[in-house]
């Protein structure tokens, strides 16, 4: 009761209605059971306030490969065609070079099916005139060493008849001074003759045979004078064909030359040609071999993005994904960049898949269960998408840890937890409360093999 009154019925209740099943019932201490349960707990509390906690930073993220060319790729096609048939579909595993796919090229420069037949025949042709051509250089050199060959005489006989004329000049013109003085000397001669015939000496006959023998002088000097004039022309002639010959070589020579340099350039060109077809050729039989699409490794056929027959693709166009079979599994965890400067490469990551129930102690890992162990392998240098970084782990098997599961597929869901030092709990719950991010004890050791 309250007491709230200074009259009392406690005891005349007791007194007139006794309660029997309250006397009946044994005393209870149940008060200071309580308080020493309680007390227990207080004690059990504070000692695990001082025991240690694992510090950890969780992350979320999916199952990939640990090297590209494990992890989910793209076929594409190289070249724009029609698709003519598929071989297989989806969910296939196929080998290392199986067909995929057959298409039909839709570019009317090789719709001819007797194309490489008809490069071969150009190929042909060409060939036939680099023959020619080639005839036709060693023919022109031949002619160039004739003209040499022949000019060089032509002109060495020219300048012996410029030297023979030289030398007739000469021997003219020695004739003609001795007859221009026997000329003199007959002319004195008759001057005597015609003084003596004044004077009686000498008869008219004598004078009239010195006046003839004048005249022959005369005539001879005429006439040598005449073989000089003629000399000197033929020296002027020779001279002149010795010119005409050196004018007509360097003609006939540069012409020589300038066909020889033409059929050099057709050459050239010719050579061109025949490579262009010879790399055609190449490339149509490369394409023919396009036709056919097939696979690049071993592995599962999924989602292909082009069906029916008939239709269309472009060059480069993704017609399906292949994941490669047997892959290195890895994850790609994702973490805020805060706790990024606490992880170094060799962490330990406790990981749990999704489908595959676990219960994770994040502080204390060794009471865990249904988790798998893992070892950070790499840490991006720049962040994706969100501001996060990304972690890639590869499995390994601590004490009593079971391998990762064989059913895990490229692209499931995964929550992991990459392991720091260890703290008391009173200081992980500080933290916690306080939002700080977990401590680094020890500074990172440098890698193994890792540049100084």
């Amino acid at each position: 009761m309250l007491n709230i009154s200074n009259q009392r019925v406690n005891e005349e209740l007791l007194t007139k209605y006794p309660l029997k099943t309250l006397h009946a019932l044994p005393q209870s201490d149940g008060g200071r059971k309580l308080g020493r349960w309680m007390l227990f707990f207080l004690i059990v509390g504070v000692l695990i306030m001082f025991l240690p906690w694992q510090q950890n930073i969780n992350g979320e993220g999916t199952l990939t490969a640990l090297t590209p060319q494990d992890r989910p790729q793209t076929i594409q096609n190289a070249i724009a065609g029609r698709i003519e048939r598929w071989a297989v579909k989806d969910g296939d595993y196929v080998k290392k070079g199986d067909t995929l796919l057959v298409i039909s090229d839709i570019k009317d420069e090789y719709f001819d099916p007797n194309l490489p037949l008809r490069l071969d025949e150009q190929l042909a042709a060409k060939q036939g005139s680099l023959q020619a051509t080639n005839a036709k250089i060693k023919a022109l050199d031949g002619q160039i060493t004739a003209l040499q060959t022949g000019i060089t005489v032509k002109l060495e006989a020219a300048r012996n008849k410029v030297r023979q004329s030289e030398y007739k000049l000469s021997a003219d013109e020695a004739d003609l001074a001795a007859i221009q003085k026997n000329y003199q000397i007959a002319l004195d001669r008759l001057s005597r003759y015609e003084k003596g015939y004044t004077n009686g000496l000498f008869s008219l006959t004598d004078l009239e045979t010195r006046r003839l023998k004048v005249q022959e002088d005369n005539a001879k000097v005429i006439s040598q004078e005449n073989k000089v004039n003629v000399s000197r022309q033929e020296l002027v002639n020779a001279k002149l064909e010795l010119g005409t010959l050196r004018a007509d070589f360097q003609e006939k020579l540069a012409k020589a030359q300038s066909d020889r340099s033409s059929a050099v350039s057709y050459l050239a060109d010719i050579n061109g040609e025949i490579s262009k077809l010879q790399n055609k050729m190449t490339s149509v039989d490369v394409r023919r071999g396009l036709y056919i699409v097939r696979a690049p490794q071993a592995g599962y056929v999924v989602r292909p993005s082009k069906a029916g027959i008939g239709e269309t693709i472009k060059e480069g166009e993704p017609i399906a994904t292949l994941q490669p079979a047997n892959p290195q599994l890895a994850v790609e965890l994702y973490v805020r960049a805060m706790d990024v400067p606490l992880i170094q490469r060799g962490r330990t990551v406790r990981l749990q898949f999704d489908g595959w129930p676990a219960i994770q102690f994040s502080g204390w890992p060794s009471v865990s269960v249904g988790t798998f162990g893992g070892r950070v392998a790499v840490i991006d240098a720049v962040s994706s998408v969100g501001g996060k970084y990304r972690l890639l782990v590869q499995p390994i098997q601590e004490k009593g840890d079971q391998p990762w599961p064989t059913q895990l597929r490229v692209g499931s869901g995964v929550y992991g937890w990459v392991m720091l030092d260890d703290v008391p709990v009173w200081y992980e719950l500080w933290r916690q409360l306080n939002g700080f991010p977990p401590s680094l004890k020890e500074e990172p050791k440098e890698e193994k093999g890792a540049k100084k």
